[in-house]
């Protein structure tokens, strides 16, 4: 994992994280100065999977160029999705029926506890404890194997579409989301004892990688990210979208700042996603799932933006129209980019194998960032 690469006048001695290791959480190459074991420096370098995702989404329609976003944050394919087929819609005032909205937050709120529950198998991982990653894999199976049920796919779903959603669920979607809530509320209970209340677990987080509340929002954080420090920003409580503003559920939120509170912030947030779907499950209204929209879609010219609550924070998608059936010009806002520039400061003083439980706090995803 580690190589060295030299030293300085000071006799500070600077070495390698990656690109290539799995610890890393994705292809990210830091390169780290230490005095002893004490980090005095983080400098992340991106560019080793680097598509160019953006350009590619000029040459594609707008049908097509949401389906890219799902190989940004994978992790957050539905959602991702959902927020490019809200910038559409948005822009062609396409009323989406309601059992289309519906659909998509169930969607959307599965995908934020599969994703959640990965992150917390990996961080255990990090810190050292193999067993939870195990579990992780177990309760997320449960998720995967309903989502290919109705979508056809376990990871990149291409479910979203203008309109709606590009087919009605299976018969026994609710069936299934019913047993995986009976399931799963347990488990998040074992979560805790195994993990959450672990005092090695605490020696490892609290105190470590702090990021203060005017830090991050300096930096640009959300997500649980910012939530751990305080910073309410929450885009389905702040700039609710579908079904969102029928619903009740909190914003998680801890002040601490540490990566203990970051933490906290998402186990926290694994309970309200599970409320989420407990309340839309059996309420799932009749109709149609997509709006009727044209084969080709023309945006009018003019800029056009949204934003989406990912499982790691706001996802903002940015498009220049000038009327034609392609994109002019198209920005994405990913969470990771900014969450990623606090970790120079908030590893700054710590030893160096408080760094992976730092960036594993995070919850970076690579290809959402270097994209």
């Amino acid at each position: 994992m580690f190589e060295e690469v030299g030293t300085t006048d000071t006799g500070d001695l600077i070495i390698n994280v990656g690109p290539q290791h799995p610890a890393t959480h994705g292809v990210l190459h830091l390169i780290i100065t230490l005095n002893g074991e004490v980090i005095k420096k983080v400098e992340p370098h991106l560019g080793y999977i680097h598509r160019s995702i953006e350009k590619m989404c000029e040459s594609l329609s707008y049908r097509q160029f949401i389906y890219v976003t799902s190989r940004m944050d994978y992790l957050s394919s539905h959602i991702n999705n959902h927020g490019c087929a809200m910038v559409v819609e948005k822009a062609m005032q396409i009323e989406i029926p309601p059992r289309a909205q519906v659909i998509r937050v169930l969607m959307d709120e599965l995908t934020r506890i599969a994703s959640h529950v990965l992150w917390w198998g990996a961080l255990a991982m990090d810190v050292g404890a193999l067993t939870p990653f195990f579990h992780a894999f177990r309760e997320r199976e449960l998720i995967n194997s309903i989502m290919e049920e109705t979508c056809g796919a376990r990871l990149t779903m291409n479910y979203m579409v203008p309109g709606g959603v590009m087919f009605d669920l299976h018969p026994h979607f609710q069936h299934r989301v019913k047993e995986f809530i009976s399931e799963f509320r347990s488990k998040i209970d074992e979560y805790d004892e195994m993990v959450t209340d672990n005092a090695i677990f605490k020696a490892r987080t609290v105190g470590v990688g702090i990021l203060s509340k005017e830090d991050a929002i300096s930096f640009g954080c959300s997500g649980p990210t910012a939530r751990g420090s305080g910073v309410s920003c929450d885009i389905r409580k702040l700039y609710p979208y579908e079904v969102y503003n029928q619903l009740e559920f909190e914003e998680p939120l801890e002040t601490a700042g540490d990566t203990y509170a970051r933490y906290l912030v998402r186990m926290r947030e694994l309970r309200q996603s599970l409320s989420i779907v407990e309340q839309l499950v059996d309420n799932i209204p009749e109709g149609e799932f997509q709006a009727k929209t044209k084969a080709v879609l023309k945006l009018p010219k003019g800029e056009f933006y949204s934003r989406i609550e990912t499982a790691r924070g706001e996802f903002g998608v940015f498009i220049v129209s000038d009327g034609g059936s392609t994109p002019y010009r198209i920005k994405f806002r990913s969470p990771g980019f900014s969450n990623l520039n606090t970790l120079d400061q908030i590893s700054r003083g710590h030893k160096i194998g408080d760094l992976v439980a730092i960036m594993g706090s995070l919850d970076l995803v690579i290809p959402d960032i270097d994209r």
